[in-house]
Formats: structure tokens, C-alpha cells, sequence
């Protein structure tokens, strides 16, 4: 019995010592605290679109899949099609976002991953000019630049996780709060509160993001690009 209790101890600080070691090779990319600012953008895009954009979603492509197939299958099919451009533009977002990590990945000047940032602003910025008579293309927009984020940005605190979507990350939660209840490893209960803080803190960007896109209107969306100027200002100092 001493020696179950002594293994488990003894398991217990070397996974301890580890996920020292890990957090201090880690990346300025996946610690929790640019991964949070990632998320809080997310949320607050796919308020967004959600609100003032036609309802339509950015971030959440299986609600537009469900609401596409809904439209089409009632006939109304330019509502469908409404809901199908944004799925298309979050595919295209993923090859951008890998054509530009496999052809910077390497590179001394620039960390690639900056570039997408850069590139995820000035998609935003001018989603804020683009009226509400072509909502679709501010919504098209939007999803591409999401879809950039999620590719780029995959890991935190060397866990995969996605910053623009919830159900991914529940999922790992909870599989690792119930490894923490069956076996009561530290390692797992950290591993879960870290999936859902990332989605508390995308629930508080959503809801945020839905209060200032009814009172600011279309030009709410450049507060998404402030974060990111923030989130591009942390990976700074990493590559230098």
C-alpha cells in the first residue's frame, strides 16, 4: 500500500516537473494569456456578424451548414446560399493561413504567425467601413479572417485548442475533468480549467461584442483589431 501511495507521489512531481519544463519552452503563442485575448476576439466577431451582419455566423460554420440545408431544403434557396459563402471563405481562410506558415515558417525577419495577425487586421479594418448593404461581404470577410486565427493559432499552454469555438474545447475540458475524477491527476484538472477559461473568456467576448454591436453598429468590429494589435505585440519580443 506505502508503495502505490509512494508511486503516485512520485508520478505526481515528475508530471509537475514537467509542465515546468514545458512552460518554459513554451511559445509566446500558446500561453494563456495571448490565447485568451484570441479567444475574446472570437467571441466578439462572431457577435458581430451575428448582429448586425444578417445573422449570419463567422466563427460558427456547423450553425450556417444547419441553417443553409434548412433554407435550401424549404426552397428559399438565396438564404441558403447566404449562409453557404461564409463556410467557403473559413476553408479558404485554413489554406491562406498554411500556404503563408509553409512558405515563413523559417524565415528571421518575420515570425509567420505575425503576418497572419497583420493580415487578420487589416481584413477587419475594413470590414468596418463596408455599409450594411453588403453584409455578406463583411461576413465573408470576417470568416476568413477567423479561420487564418484558428489555423495559426492552435495550441495553449501546449494543449490543442481552438480560439474562435467552443465545442472543441469543451470536449477536451471535459474528458480531462473526468481523467482528474477517476484518477485525480493535478495535471488533468489544470489541463481542463485551462479549456474552460478559454471558453469563459470567449463567452465574455461574445457578450461583450453583442452589447457594442447594437450600440456601436457596423464600426464596433475594429475593437477586434485592437486585440489583435495586442496579441501581435506579444509574439514581438518572442522573435527577436
Amino acid at each position: 500500500m506505502e508503495r502505490v501511495v509512494d508511486l503516485r507521489k512520485f508520478e505526481e512531481r515528475l508530471e509537475e516537473r514537467l509542465e515546468e519544463r514545458l512552460e518554459e519552452r513554451l511559445q509566446t503563442s500558446e500561453t494563456f494569456l495571448l490565447s485568451s485575448v484570441l479567444a475574446f476576439s472570437g467571441g466578439f466577431q462572431d457577435a458581430y456578424t451575428y448582429n448586425v451582419r444578417d445573422r449570419v455566423f463567422s466563427n460558427a460554420q456547423t450553425g450556417n451548414v444547419v441553417l443553409m440545408s434548412q433554407h435550401i431544403m424549404m426552397g428559399d434557396f438565396a438564404a441558403g446560399i447566404r449562409y453557404l459563402f461564409p463556410v467557403l471563405a473559413f476553408a479558404a481562410g485554413v489554406l491562406l493561413a498554411e500556404q503563408v506558415e509553409h512558405r515563413y515558417k523559417n524565415s528571421r525577419k518575420v515570425h509567420w504567425r505575425q503576418i497572419i495577425v497583420i493580415m487578420e487586421i487589416a481584413m477587419l479594418l475594413a470590414v468596418g467601413f463596408i455599409p450594411a448593404t453588403y453584409n455578406m461581404a463583411a461576413t465573408v470577410i470576417v470568416s476568413l479572417a477567423c479561420s487564418m486565427q484558428v489555423q495559426a493559432f492552435r495550441k495553449v499552454k501546449g494543449y490543442s485548442y481552438a480560439s474562435t469555438m467552443c465545442i472543441g474545447n469543451l470536449r477536451s475540458g471535459t474528458e480531462s475533468l473526468s481523467v482528474y475524477i477517476r484518477e485525480r491527476q493535478p495535471g488533468a484538472l489544470r489541463k481542463a480549467l485551462h479549456y474552460y477559461g478559454i471558453i469563459a473568456i470567449f463567452a465574455i467576448g461574445a457578450g461583450i461584442g453583442g452589447v457594442c454591436s447594437k450600440n456601436v453598429g457596423i464600426h464596433s468590429i475594429w475593437v477586434s483589431c485592437v486585440l489583435l494589435a495586442a496579441a501581435g505585440g506579444m509574439m514581438i519580443r518572442e522573435h527577436k
